[in-house]
């Protein structure tokens, strides 16, 4: 009986990278608790990590950091507030601004953020930082164009 040829092959890794595309969409749609007694949706909790890393931002200011637009941060926002994870204050330093900042309720989401994505990267970090710098430099090129071919085919 012949062995079945088991290199990969332009088809079979094009195959591979849908079911890669197709498990991220799938994990990004469900929503999580993240240690509180509401469920979180991805857009939410990455509001949240911006929030947490980088506290009294505006508006304006998170939705560059996060590269989206100014309304969608704020219906997000507006999401967290009643759900009481994130406050708006007024900035002391104009007052035209107003800055946010998470609650206790908040902080309590965003280290479970963390301590989830630790969780769940450890070991693809770790292989990473154990791969060889040529492997490394191939999936940078491979990024690269496959960036490049996203931006292209918009």
């Amino acid at each position: 009986m012949p062995m079945k040829n088991t290199s990969p092959t332009p088809f079979s890794l094009i195959g591979k990278f849908v079911r890669v595309i197709k498990t991220w969409q799938a994990l990004e749609k469900q929503p999580r608790k993240f240690g509180l007694d509401v469920d979180l949706h991805s857009s939410e909790i990455h509001l949240v990590e911006a929030v947490g890393h980088n506290e009294d931002m505006c508006v304006t200011d998170l939705a560059d950091l996060m590269g989206v637009t100014k309304g969608a941060v704020s219906q997000t926002l507006k999401k967290l507030e009643n759900k009481r994870l994130v406050a708006k204050i007024p900035d002391p330093a104009n007052s035209s601004r107003v800055l946010v900042q998470l609650t206790a309720k908040g902080k309590v989401a965003f280290y479970a953020h963390q301590h989830w994505h630790e969780t769940m990267d450890g070991g693809f970090k770790e292989y990473l930082f154990g791969m060889p710098q040529d492997k490394l430099i191939f999936l940078d090129e491979f990024l690269d164009k496959l960036l490049l071919f996203f931006t292209v085919s918009r």
